[in-house]
């Protein structure tokens, strides 16, 4: 299920429906700021719950985030954290094969579930009034999955066929998303195949799929968020009727994903049968999460790429025409809020066969040096603030809170402080040109990036 979560981040990634509160001082500037409502506890095995009404329409979202992603699963089984979230709609002790789905689909919801950086999570959306049904079932397979030889044999199938499928027979197959971080990383967990080499895929076993079921599935692993229209003393007794009883588990330690500082610009090509044109993305290892740095690139990422008035934009699209669009954000597998570890800020372009990548890199060095020798000024900051709140709050109108409930979950998996949702415009707004012009020179060096190119190889060069 990962590609098809890839090919609708905007529905997962996005941040979610949020309600309004305006202080009694009556000030536009505290009138216009919104505030979600958060009930945080945790249950005596660990789990971590939030609870978020909205009355927004007669719905409810419910989100289980696990704490295990692609960068920190086994080294001998690649892929597995993935093959796991398959094996997760296997069934479970009172749901069949499949029965998961089909609950919810004739109950007039939706579901989903993807694996990205740090976490699996697994959410569905339904019909306010059935908001018990899916506690239940999503306690049910936390309790237990029918883990079957029958199960593991169909979902490896299903596994490899995704990745021929979606990486290998497509063309720009994984680029950038799969492709850049096993180029621009030194650390294996951050570095490896996220998909999985098909022999480690075919080696995994029954006993390797229950280890990690009781290793990394337990509550004391876990946040569960409910968002919507719901009555939030009735959420609690479902839940502690549901989840209290699931025993929890010895978690192991994470293990180190740090990277080194990088110290010179790398360069890869990487050919492509079936691509007819050249591609490039251009990554810049990020700041430590929730430094003023990090911010401050959050804010660079709207200056430079996000928009029709985007520097880069005006540059390779406007002026030179190079390209018809740039695509860029901080982690491609979801959003800037949602991953655990390193991270790279990175966009990427298609381009034509007449145009050297030389050419690309010219004019991206060009806006970068301009930028590194004149600095963001006051005004280009405030445009950038405006871009990214209102982004942050036409994000927060949308999907029924699916968002609000991943940011919900990964802040309370990550930091423990989901309340973290209702502090991100504030830390962006003492973000200072002097923050933000040092975050230039510091981390848009050519020495901080790393630069892959794709090699067309399919159709005939020469005619295109």
């Amino acid at each position: 299920m990962l590609k098809n979560s890839v090919l609708s981040l905007c529905l997962i990634i996005i941040l979610g429906a949020c309600s309004s509160n305006s202080d009694t001082d009556g000030t536009a500037e505290n009138a216009a700021e919104f505030k979600v409502p958060i009930e945080y506890y945790k249950l005596d095995n660990g789990l971590k719950v939030i609870l978020s009404q909205d009355k927004t329409s007669p719905t409810v979202a419910v989100a289980v985030y696990y704490n295990i992603g692609f960068r920190i699963e086994p080294k001998d089984r690649t892929g597995f954290a993935h093959l796991f979230e398959h094996m997760m709609f296997q069934g479970s002790k009172n749901l069949g094969k499949a029965e998961f789905i089909s609950l919810v689909q004739k109950n007039g919801g939706v579901l989903n579930g993807s694996t990205r950086f740090d976490f699996t999570n697994y959410f569905e959306i339904m019909p306010a009034h059935k908001l018990e049904t899916m506690l239940w079932a999503e306690a049910d397979r936390m309790k237990g999955l029918d883990i079957t030889q029958e199960n593991l044999t169909n979902q490896q199938g299903v596994v490899k066929n995704e990745v021929k499928v979606n990486v290998l027979n497509q063309p720009y197959g994984g680029f950038p998303w799969l492709d850049m971080p096993q180029y621009a990383n030194e650390n294996w967990y951050n570095a490896h195949n996220f998909y999985g080499d098909l022999e480690d895929l075919d080696a995994a076993t029954l006993e390797d799929v229950q280890s990690f079921f009781d290793t990394y599935y337990a509550p004391n692993n876990a946040a569960l968020s409910v968002v919507g229209d719901f009555d939030i003393e009735e959420a609690k007794k479902w839940i502690d009727q549901y989840f209290s009883k699931i025993p929890s588990a010895e978690i192991p330690a994470l293990p180190d994903i740090s990277e080194p500082v990088q110290q010179e610009e790398l360069r890869f090509e990487k050919e492509d049968k079936l691509a007819t044109k050249p591609a490039i993305a251009i990554a810049y290892d990020m700041p430590a999460k929730n430094s003023p740095e990090y911010y401050a690139m959050g804010l660079l990422d709207q200056i430079l790429v996000q928009g029709d008035n985007s520097l880069l934009y005006k540059e390779l699209v406007k002026e030179k025409a190079y390209t018809g669009n740039v695509s860029g954000g901080i982690n491609y597998l979801g959003n800037m809020f949602n991953y655990n570890g390193p991270m790279q800020w990175m966009f990427n372009l298609t381009y034509d066969n007449t145009t050297s990548a030389d050419s690309v890199i010219n004019s991206v060095d060009v806006v970068i040096a301009d930028l590194q020798k004149n600095g963001v000024s006051q005004e280009m900051l405030d445009q950038a603030i405006i871009k990214i709140r209102s982004q942050l709050y036409d994000d927060l109108g949308s999907f029924f809170g699916v968002g609000r409930a991943d940011l919900l979950c990964s802040f309370a998996l990550f930091e423990d402080n989901p309340s973290k949702i209702n502090s991100i415009e504030q830390e962006f707004k003492k973000v200072t040109p002097e923050t933000i012009n040092k975050t230039i020179k510091e981390y848009l060096r050519n020495t901080n990036r790393t630069i892959l190119t794709v090699k067309p190889l399919g159709g005939d060069q020469q005619n295109l």
